[in-house]
């Protein structure tokens, strides 16, 4: 399990070599072709930051080389804002006096049906808050069997489960499951999820081999930027990505890092992260893993996105709502996070072929489960 090999690296440790990263380290990495986790810290260092230019130009390339001039869209649907946990940066924190949704299947029926009337979507991200009893293992297969008849790719962000979980819903149409570990600091995490399932620091860390167990065709992961040092963060995630692809390497792997949006509560973020040091994030990682999907989702603003399209990222979503039925059943719900880019699915698809790029609207068929 991850936790056993995380435990080898010292937070504290990691922080400072990535800052005693120098000029020469950085021009070592730049010209390797397969690059390990140390010349992965060079590239996100204060010291590559002159450097900016010809990673991208790096990133560029190798981003066309593997992916072509293709951005694939997916469409996130939020089906219960019902939670156990609480999560001092989230709107669906327990303690939060909100109206809790749970979409019943002629409502996930319905979300689906608008959602198609959105755009050619087949890739399609089901999220959920943490509450077993109304939206466990059952609750989710039951949304997968109801929108697998619209969608050929179906990806969960809801509750880590056990491995034979995993496998159940892949029987039941389980293409992808995405789950942020928001932060690797593990003395940390505790004060940012005090209560619930996902107070357990393991228990969420070792979620990604339970995945692999399992056969899950596709595992996104993530860190959410505001909460500690997002340089150490990343690093320890550029270790779990290729702890994950030793051993699990059947398995596609995607990677998010989006930086906090306002949410119900109020909650400040600890750490800002500039554009340019998102977009250096970006090519480290493209350089770093050539192969990694690169997820950005609508809470970056429109120009930015557009601008970063060419330079690495290779998936998007579109026309995103973040609250349970937010597209036809329950409009009006409390949201999870304020979305930036509120341009249709179909606006954001011109605009990509403006920039001589295709969207892709699918990737994957039923016929290969």
């Amino acid at each position: 399990m991850f936790s056993d090999e995380l435990k080898k690296y010292s937070w504290s440790a990691t922080t400072e070599f990535i800052a005693s990263r120098t000029v020469r380290d950085v021009e070592l990495a730049l010209r390797k072709e397969r690059l390990s986790v140390e010349d992965f810290m060079a590239l996100i260092s204060p010291a590559a930051e002159p450097y900016l230019e010809q990673m991208a130009r790096l990133s560029h390339h190798y981003t066309l080389e593997r992916f072509g001039k293709t951005i694939s869209l997916y469409i996130p649907l939020y089906v219960s804002n019902a939670c156990t946990n609480a999560c001092v940066y989230c709107g669906f924190n327990h303690n939060n006096p909100l109206q809790r949704v749970t979409l019943t299947m002629d409502q996930v029926k319905a979300e689906c049906e608008a959602i198609r009337r959105l755009g050619p979507f087949e890739n399609l991200l089901i999220v959920s808050g943490e509450y077993p009893s109304l939206n466990g293992v059952d609750y989710i297969e039951e949304v997968l069997r109801t929108a697998r008849p619209y969608f050929n790719n179906l990806t969960i962000e809801v509750m880590p489960m056990r491995a034979e979980a995993y496998a159940r819903l892949v029987e039941s149409g389980l293409n992808g499951v995405v789950c942020f570990q928001e932060t690797y600091n593990e003395a940390a995490y505790k004060q940012y999820h005090p209560r619930g399932m996902k107070s357990i620091f393991e228990w969420r860390l070792n979620g990604f081999d339970r995945m692999g167990q399992a056969g899950v065709h596709k595992i996104g992961m993530g860190v959410l930027i505001g909460l500690e040092d997002w340089r150490t963060d990343l690093t320890m995630m550029a270790r779990h990505l290729r702890y994950l692809q030793r051993n699990y390497w059947k398995t596609r792997y995607s990677v998010n890092f989006p930086r906090m949006c306002p949410a119900e509560g109020g909650y400040q973020p600890n750490v800002i992260m500039s554009d340019r040091q998102l977009a250096q994030a970006t090519f480290a990682f493209r350089i770093f893993d050539h192969d990694v999907d690169i997820s950005y989702s609508t809470r970056e603003e429109p120009d930015f996105r557009a601008n970063m399209m060419k330079l690495g990222v290779t998936s998007m979503s579109a026309g995103s709502k973040t609250e349970p039925g937010g597209y036809i059943s329950t409009p009006d719900a409390l949201e999870q996070f304020e979305v930036s880019d509120p341009r249709s699915p179909q606006a954001v698809a011109a605009d990509i072929r403006r920039l001589g790029y295709e969207a892709v609207w699918k990737d994957w068929d039923k016929i290969f489960d």
